[in-house]
């Protein structure tokens, strides 16, 4: 990063964030946690953007150069990426290339001082979505991913599988027309699986995505919570399974 890509003034330093256990929000408890990439190698900023986010109820890794954030991107299912423009081993031009070479269509942010035109046609045709300049407010940067996020879900409300109908608004389950009480948990579950139906949907993901934890913890929670799942959708075992087990691996979700 050069002198001219340093950001000026952070509001304030990690240390002095509050330290956060466990983050507590509306969107955290009813929905999946949405994972975020960060690759930016001013640590000043990347802590500042970690901090504020994770505060916000999202799930954050961090890389530090190029290679080290395609090397994340490539082998992890993020929901936004944020590059900076400057990095060492790849550029984020570069990365953000490479990134949509894979036929990946998550969302990228850019970070960067340049604010030319041409800076942020380049950018775009690289293949990001949005662009901020530095330095920038938290609440912009925010209401940015928000925005993303949204348009990528297609601010779609309710989610279908078979004879299942999740309302993501009011967070009520429906088995043919019957009401289905699901705890928070339970309901993430579920708004993850459907939303990657016909998909394998791997231990390590799930886990990551609705429990926001990493890979190497103990995943039998998951067996345990679609046990619970499965009882609850087909009491009695009169129903259609729709969560089917792939052994050695997770699940997967399907209509017929």
């Amino acid at each position: 990063m050069t002198d001219t890509e340093k950001m000026p003034y952070i509001p304030f330093t990690n240390d002095e964030l509050p330290k956060v256990e466990s983050v507590f929000t509306i969107d955290n408890v009813l929905n999946e946690v949405m994972r975020i990439l960060i690759v930016e190698d001013e640590k000043g900023i990347s802590n500042f953007l970690k901090d504020g986010l994770e505060e916000e109820g999202f799930a954050v890794d961090f890389a530090g150069d190029g290679r080290k954030g395609l090397e994340l991107a490539s082998s992890n299912d993020y929901d936004l990426l944020i590059f900076d423009w400057m990095l060492p081993g790849l550029s984020g031009i570069e990365l953000c290339r490479e990134f949509r070479k894979l036929n990946q269509t998550s969302p990228v942010i850019f970070l960067t001082a340049r604010d030319a035109v041409q800076d942020v046609v380049f950018g775009l045709e690289a293949g990001a979505n949005d662009y901020m300049k530095k330095p920038f407010e938290f609440d912009e940067l925010l209401a940015r991913i928000r925005v993303q996020l949204k348009t990528r879900s297609g601010e779609q409300t309710v989610l279908k599988l078979g004879d299942i109908e999740m309302n993501l608004d009011t967070h009520r389950v429906f088995r043919n027309s019957k009401e289905i009480e699901l705890t928070p948990k339970e309901f993430s579950l579920l708004e993850y699986l459907i939303r990657n139906k016909e998909k394998v949907c791997t231990r390590t993901n799930i886990i990551e995505h609705v429990w926001d934890i990493h890979f190497d913890s103990d995943t039998s929670i998951i067996d345990v919570y679609i046990n619970f799942l499965r009882k609850k959708l087909n009491p009695g075992g009169k129903e259609k399974e729709l969560i089917h087990t792939i052994r050695g691996v997770g699940y997967i979700t399907r209509d017929k």
